[in-house]
């Protein structure tokens, strides 16, 4: 069983498992359109994806840490060998756009490991909220999320 974070800032706790965020917004592995929840296989690295994203420190305060149980064989894998070489480029590449696309249009899994664009040797891992098995998930409560102060320092 893996346990992925997803941290989320409390005015959207009820929308956390809704994949509304990326599905009006697009993501790295996701078209406008398409729902879908990213999540990090450690809460260090769930910290890290929502800091490069974050305008104002003083807003970290307001996330909450929540753990997901996934099934390690509901877990699929993007084959990263194929992925092109500038694929974690600052702008989402039509490579990962694609494979995120057909994997949430064919239901394959309720959830797919796909490498960190920030520190790529780590995975993320997308969930897909309308597929039949995303129920078999174990989502837990939201944690608050402590954050060091030396860490807020080096932010804006």
């Amino acid at each position: 069983m893996l346990i992925c974070w997803r941290l989320v800032h409390s005015a959207y706790l009820a929308d956390a498992f809704s994949g509304e965020g990326a599905r009006l917004a697009g993501g790295r592995w996701n078209s406008e359109g398409f729902a879908v929840i990213y999540t990090a296989e450690s809460l260090s690295l769930s910290l890290l994806e929502i800091i490069v994203h974050l305008e104002f420190k003083e807003t970290l305060n307001l996330y909450k840490a929540i753990p997901i149980r996934v099934p390690e064989k509901k877990i699929e894998a993007i084959d990263t060998a194929a992925l092109p070489p500038d694929w974690n480029s600052p702008l989402p590449h039509p490579a990962t756009l694609l494979s995120g696309n057909n994997w949430l249009r064919n239901q394959s899994s309720p959830a797919l490991r796909v490498p960190s664009a920030i520190v790529p040797i780590e995975s993320n891992i997308l969930l897909n909220p309308v597929h039949p098995d995303f129920q078999s998930l174990e989502i837990g409560e939201p944690v608050d999320l402590p954050v060091d102060p030396r860490v807020l320092d080096k932010l804006k």
